[in-house]
């Protein structure tokens, strides 16, 4: 069945307005008509059946609330993706992926070896077109808890800007000698039994020696990820999959 975002804060109407992208997937994507069912939920766990009231427009849609769904309870892991933006489109099907994946939070960050470079404005509609993207995804797997993507930051500024969090494991993926294996790290984690978790993921050509340093010294546990060097995506991908599997 099709799904549609609806912030909470329009749930206490007795008739729900889609309007905007939401409406326009609606009937102008899914060509959906009067007396068409469908789900609604609210980025943070609730989900309801609805249907299909009235068509204004293809930028207004009036929906009738069904019977609530049970709450989509918190996920036993939190996991949040540090990502430096690696080129071309790449940003947009970390995003994606790290939504299916479970991310509770994606923090986009401009390093010393990032090539993209942005302006506050183009970082701000960057955000805007990921977070988009996120919701996609969460309407695509089912997810209803609706993950935050930050406005794409400079590597200290984000790393200092969202702080440290206790009892939370923090690594960060690197080539640096002396960079134990993920697993003995994740291993350490589950017998601790950690249930949030920060990865930092560098750009292409990894962190510059200062970065890496900067991010010891705030607390992050290097990781390599084996022999083979990951493109920036893959190892975005493994290390979300590898903290699922372990202390989910």
């Amino acid at each position: 069945m099709h799904r549609f975002y609806l912030p909470r804060e329009f749930w206490q109407s007795s008739t729900w307005e889609l309007s905007g992208d939401e409406a326009k997937h609606a009937v102008k994507v899914l060509r959906m008509k009067e007396g068409d069912s469908c789900i609604v939920f609210d980025g943070e766990g609730q989900a309801s059946s609805a249907t299909i009231t009235s068509i204004i427009s293809s930028e207004l849609v009036y929906l009738q609330p069904g019977n609530n769904y049970a709450q989509t309870p918190s996920a036993p892991l939190v996991l949040e993706l540090y990502q430096a933006i690696p080129k071309g489109g790449n940003m947009d099907l970390i995003i994606q992926k790290a939504v299916e994946l479970g991310a509770s939070r994606i923090i986009p960050l401009v390093t010393e070896h990032t090539i993209v470079r942005l302006s506050a404005k183009d970082a701000i509609a960057k955000r805007k077109k990921w977070q988009r993207i996120a919701l996609e995804a969460c309407k695509q797997c089912g997810q209803n808890i609706l993950p935050s993507i930050e406005t794409p930051v400079g590597f200290q500024q984000g790393l200092v800007s969202f702080g440290k969090v206790p009892d939370q494991l923090y690594i960060i993926a690197s080539l640096a000698p002396g960079a134990l294996p993920i697993r003995d790290i994740l291993e350490q984690a589950r017998s601790q039994q950690i249930h949030r978790a920060a990865v930092l993921i560098g750009p292409e050509g990894d962190f510059s020696p200062e970065e890496t340093a900067f991010a010891l010294q705030l607390g992050f546990q290097p990781v390599t990820l084996g022999p083979i060097v990951l493109r920036v995506e893959t190892a975005a991908f493994f290390c979300l999959s590898a903290l699922r599997y372990a202390l989910d």
